[in-house]
């Protein structure tokens, strides 16, 4: 056979491949087992095997990988417009083959093992917190039903829910207490499992070099650092600090027409998980520029004074995400002398 091109459709049980030959003609459709799909193309010559970016093809890119095989992955999005009639598995194989041998597609690096650990910890920790906030909002609920308004916080709610419970003429039942009682215990329990994911993280960021470089840029951290490298891996895929930064979603949109460029917000593409951490990094380096006359910080005040200081915050990370770009791809630290001129 004379296949150069294979699209592989990818699901939890059945597999779905087309493969085409170097004209771009369809040679043949199969359908594969998942225990079958390893056997098969360890017995096929080298070829180009054409992916989308979803659950499990990180795994399965680093097995064909491992074959000899070039594998690309790419954006679901993007091979959206290269699908032909109706949604089927071996058209969105098909689609593949064509999106893959396009010269201006975009593909998204493989993953490593250690990255998508890095990801284990930093996706249960995030469940974690999210299932605290929404503790403490039912528990919020519950008090308000009461006439007990508390203020929003999750400090606030673990200092005051003690006194609450101590208080015995504030009118609440004792099948209340008891039940707010059992919240308090759930809260500590979330807040500690959420502390040890924390210190995991920071246990793998001062073991892994790239992490301790991007842990010197202001704003970052042991958990901004480790979800950049496991979300970002090599950066030389991207050819600058700005394809990066557009990669996350920090550049402004264009609706230009008529040769008149018109920018809008940012275009809040990327992990929106990663994007968040970054932002509020950056604002909490803003909250302190008014303290300092570094030139980071006379840079932070004049955005401050004429956008104010939400635009001050995502330009402040726009900033620091082409800085951590110099750091991975170059493998330099982070100079503060210099952060003017990035």
């Amino acid at each position: 056979m004379n296949i150069t091109t294979i699209g592989l459709d990818i699901a939890k049980n059945v597999f779905h491949l087309v493969g085409t030959t170097s004209s771009g003609e369809q040679e043949f459709k199969k359908r594969l087992k998942r225990s079958e799909v390893l056997q098969y193309f360890a017995n096929l010559p080298v070829c180009l095997v054409a992916i989308e970016a979803c659950g499990g093809a990180h795994y399965w890119s680093r097995q064909f990988s491992h074959m000899g095989h070039e594998v690309r992955l790419i954006n679901p999005k993007f091979v959206k417009p290269y699908l032909r009639s109706q949604k089927n598995d071996y058209n969105d194989a098909g689609a593949l083959c064509e999106a893959v041998i396009q010269p201006r597609m975009r593909f998204v690096p493989t993953k490593s093992e250690a990255q998508q650990d890095m990801q284990v910890l930093h996706r249960r920790r995030e469940g974690l917190v999210k299932d605290r906030t929404a503790l403490v909002n039912r528990a919020r609920g519950l008090l308000a039903e009461q006439g007990l308004v508390m203020p929003k916080g999750i400090g606030i709610f673990r200092r005051q829910l003690p006194y609450l419970l101590e208080d015995a003429e504030n009118g609440i039942s004792d099948l209340l207490r008891e039940v707010l009682s059992e919240t308090r215990e759930q809260l500590l329990d979330l807040e500690q499992r959420i502390n040890w994911y924390a210190q995991r993280l920071e246990s793998v960021c001062r073991t892994d070099e790239a992490c301790q470089r991007l842990d010197e840029i202001p704003g970052f951290g042991a958990i901004v650092s480790t979800a950049l490298v496991a979300a970002v891996g090599d950066a030389r895929v991207f050819k600058n600090g700005r394809g990066l930064s557009a990669w996350m979603g920090l550049v402004p949109r264009q609706y230009s027409t008529g040769g008149k460029p018109r920018l809008l917000g940012i275009t809040k593409a990327g992990d929106r998980r990663l994007r968040a951490m970054i932002i509020h990094g950056a604002r909490t380096v803003a909250s302190y520029a008014k303290h300092k006359e570094d030139p980071l910080s006379l840079w932070i005040r004049g955005i401050q004074a004429r956008s104010g200081s939400n635009v001050a915050s995502v330009a402040l990370a726009n900033k620091l995400v082409r800085i951590a770009w110099v750091v991975l791809s170059r493998g330099e630290h982070y100079r503060p002398a210099s952060i003017t001129r990035i």
